[in-house]
């Protein structure tokens, strides 16, 4: 059955754009997983605009489920993975400027790069989901360099699934088949919501994971965390 992880970065954005600690992303993270979360994903970035580093270390020992941290791989973000340990990381070409993710790798041309990365990640234990586009050449590259996962970029099936969501699927369909194909796990994130998350896991059920944040975050703000939460394992089930 596909997990939800829920990303808790909003929560943090919320916290800093008034400073204290309210509302509180140590207890928000451990409410998620009292009320079904089957993982918490964080996705720190340098100028700690959301989540901070030390956010990171706290939850560490705290979380009784998979901690899946996101990020670019840089040297900072790589020493705190690796002296966190968790159980997932998740590799994203963000700039350092980026309001949010918006691509993938391009496994190819990074592939030296992206090789070396992981197998540090890898050598301390933790494995390796690399964010790719829905290509399956991106895909075969991920494979090939080591990676245990890929992680679908699914915003542009998110935008093109009011519209169509049989030609949305297509291109996604074919990047998962290519990473069963290859021997890699497949999580998916980006735009998931109660809208259209559905119809993913239908088409794809071998998603192992979703990693879901602002729009989950923005329902709880109707329904309530715990409600919420129960909704989108309702959708995933």
């Amino acid at each position: 059955m596909t997990k939800l992880s829920v990303n808790i970065n909003k929560v943090a954005t919320i916290r800093n754009a008034r400073g204290g600690n309210v509302p509180n992303v140590l207890n928000v993270a451990l409410d998620c997983e009292r009320f079904g979360a089957q993982g918490i994903t964080v996705h720190p970035r340098p100028d700690e605009r959301h989540i901070r580093y030390a956010d990171v270390h706290e939850l560490k020992p705290l979380l009784t489920t998979e901690f899946n941290i996101e990020g670019n791989p840089n040297d900072e973000f790589t020493q705190l993975v690796i002296a966190t340990k968790p159980h997932q990381v998740t590799l994203v070409p963000d700039a350092h400027d980026a309001i949010t993710s918006n691509a993938g790798w391009d496994t190819v041309r990074h592939f030296e790069f992206l090789k070396a990365r992981t197998q540090a990640f890898q050598e301390a234990g933790i494995r390796v989901s690399i964010f790719v586009d829905a290509d399956p050449l991106m895909v075969e590259s991920a494979a090939k360099l080591g990676a245990d996962r890929v992680e679908l970029y699914t915003e542009p099936y998110a935008t093109l699934y009011p519209i169509n969501r049989e030609q949305a699927i297509k291109p996604f369909i074919l990047a998962a088949e290519k990473a069963r194909e290859c021997g890699l796990g497949l999580n998916a994130g980006h735009d998931l919501s109660l809208e259209n998350l559905e119809y993913l896991i239908k088409n794809i059920p071998w998603i192992d994971e979703v990693s879901i944040g602002h729009a989950l975050i923005a329902d709880a703000l109707y329904l309530g965390l715990e409600k919420t939460i129960e909704a989108y394992k309702k959708q995933i089930q």
